[in-house]
């Protein structure tokens, strides 16, 4: 069967306003003096302000719907967009969000830590740089729910696993099929790449369609080699996931983390 057949049998709930547009961007292409470069207005998804996160959470959350679940988990920074669209993409679904944030407690709750709360979330601060630590606060916090008779279900940083990266695996022939309708031809796709599911599904969608389009993630936080071990990771659950013959290559995966700052979320004078 096909990548699309195979797509369409996974659990999905609709989230996103989709196909998102496709559009020319002519002055930043004139400024760079170079490419021809358009954008893929994943900003537009509608849910909660919009972003990539949707396509994630569509297969995210229809997974839990099929395994039962009440309660959804999921960890970010304190201004973390996955954590803002999950907890308003739970609420819209019927389940009990719970984030679990690393960073400073700020002050004053603003930005997407103020919408998380506004969503109705249980929101937990945890004063660490280490996942290990945070995965085992959500562990933990999971297994209490347990034994108080509810079913969690775990979201990782980004919704960035095989289910997660599935909705970018779906972006990659919403797009093709956009590009072939229009006449556009396209030799790479550039996109922020840290937790690693919008690069492992995108990349796994061009390998699988044969299309030679390189698809280059530019690190936000990670080296190059942590991001590069994460799409592996999660390219390899993928392919199983839909049930393909197909193994990724090192090689293949383009990162680059010429541009990483000081730390995630920390303007540079750039």
């Amino acid at each position: 069967m096909g990548v699309r057949v195979q797509l369409g049998n996974l659990p999905r709930i609709k989230l996103a306003h989709l196909p998102t547009p496709l559009e020319e961007a002519p002055r930043l292409s004139d400024y760079l003096h170079g490419p021809r470069i358009w954008m893929k207005r994943d900003d537009l998804t509608g849910l909660a302000l919009g972003g990539n996160k949707a396509r994630k959470l569509e297969f995210l959350l229809g997974q839990a719907r099929q395994l039962g679940c009440d309660v959804v988990i999921t960890v970010g920074a304190v201004q973390s967009n996955h954590a803002r669209m999950t907890a308003a993409a739970a609420r819209r679904l019927g389940f009990e969000p719970i984030v679990v944030l690393n960073g400073e407690p700020p002050e004053l709750a603003q930005g997407n830590l103020l919408l998380d709360r506004i969503f109705g979330a249980e929101v937990r601060i945890i004063q660490t740089d280490d996942d290990y630590v945070l995965m085992g606060v959500v562990e933990d916090l999971a297994r209490q729910l347990r034994r108080d008779g509810r079913k969690p279900y775990v979201i990782p940083r980004g919704g960035s696993n095989a289910t997660g990266a599935a909705g970018y695996l779906a972006a990659w022939l919403e797009l093709l099929s956009q590009v072939n309708a229009s006449g556009v031809h396209v030799d790479a796709i550039v996109h922020a790449s840290t937790s690693g599911g919008t690069q492992s599904g995108l990349y796994t969608g061009t390998k699988l369609t044969d299309s030679g389009v390189q698809v280059i993630g530019i690190s936000a936080g990670p080296r190059r080699d942590v991001v590069t071990t994460r799409v592996l990771g999660i390219v390899s659950e993928l392919v199983e996931l839909v049930d393909l013959r197909w193994r990724p290559h090192p090689d293949d995966l383009i990162v680059y983390d010429d541009y990483v700052g000081e730390r995630y979320g920390v303007p540079t004078p750039e």
